[in-house]
């Protein structure tokens, strides 16, 4: 078991891996807890997202990378890491997608030299297009018939 304590005025840093006791029922019949070797209690976390198991941290870090080497404007500007929340029409991420996307394509056809970039860089520009293409859709506002 690891935590944090204090070792000779020296912080000491420490992570608990598993040690689940049990799984129980805690105050009623509907809400289960974990109770850890450490003693302590948590609610389980079935039902609720895996972003571990979803997503990819080594993908993660690449994207990044990309983002953060087009933060830098053809002005000398570096623009702020979530200026694309700002907003950027459906059609410019659907043309830059569609340009992308005929990228990969030629890579994976084995014509990288047709290709205006590498395989990577071409996927986290399209991943960038199919995110901000996404986020634009969940940030609509609802219509409702009255």
């Amino acid at each position: 078991m690891k935590g944090y304590g204090v070792n000779d005025g020296q912080m000491e840093m420490s992570l608990v891996y598993g040690g689940i006791v049990d799984e129980a029922s805690g105050s009623g019949p509907d809400s289960p807890i974990r109770r850890f070797t450490s003693g302590a209690t948590r609610d389980t976390d079935g039902g609720k997202y895996d972003y571990g198991g979803f997503l990819s941290a080594l993908v993660l870090k690449r994207f990044a990378e990309y983002m953060h080497k087009h933060r830098l404007q053809k002005d000398g500007e570096l623009r702020s890491a979530d200026n694309w929340k700002k907003g950027i029409p459906v059609e410019a991420y659907r043309e830059s997608m569609l340009r992308h996307v005929m990228d990969v394509w030629l890579h994976l056809e084995g014509n990288d030299f047709e290709a205006r970039e590498d395989l990577e860089e071409c996927l986290c520009a399209l991943f960038f297009n199919v995110q901000g293409l996404l986020y634009e859709t969940l940030m609509a506002p609802v219509e409702v018939d009255l």
